[in-house]
């Protein structure tokens, strides 16, 4: 539980912080910009959630969980066997990537020193706090890694070129 409220805190904090950078173009780009994360979150629970071996149990983001919750489960060996390309993780970086874009543009017209700091701390969360939570928590102890990966396969195939 101790690893599911660490990534919770982080993912949030990353929802967060892109969410205030957006407010400050408007409230209707926030309201897209959650629309977004939403729409992220469903695709990730209702396409691959359901298939893993973490539905309905607490995986290191709590989304097993969830995923039992909305939806039937899937067939583990259909997780296994999926495959995913760099282009099929883009969405997932956007989250940061589209607010830490707009706070450059917002700085480029006005500065602003704490906003500033945001589009630090955000790059910082995106970057090597993602690589820690996902490689000291989240990975670590998987046990769908050890059945199978998507993520794992597609980050390996990359350590190998």
């Amino acid at each position: 539980m101790s690893i599911v409220a660490i990534t919770a805190v982080f993912s949030l904090a990353l929802y967060l912080l892109g969410a205030y950078v957006i407010y400050r173009l408007g409230l209707a780009w926030l309201a897209a910009y959650l629309i977004y994360i939403f729409l992220l979150e469903i695709r990730l629970i209702k396409g691959h959630c359901v298939d893993c071996y973490y539905y309905g149990k607490y995986c290191a983001f709590g989304r097993g969980k969830i995923s039992c919750l909305f939806f039937k489960k899937g067939d583990s060996k259909r997780f296994v066997k999926k495959q995913i390309s760099w282009k099929d993780i883009v969405p997932d970086f956007l989250v940061a990537i589209i607010p830490i874009i707009a706070g450059i543009w917002l700085l480029l017209n006005r500065f602003d020193w704490l906003l500033l700091a945001i589009l630090v701390v955000l790059f910082l969360l995106m970057s090597i706090g993602n690589a820690w939570v996902r490689g000291s928590l989240a990975c670590k102890y998987c046990k769908q890694r050890q059945l199978g990966c998507l993520a794992e396969r597609l980050f390996k195939k990359k350590e190998i070129s």
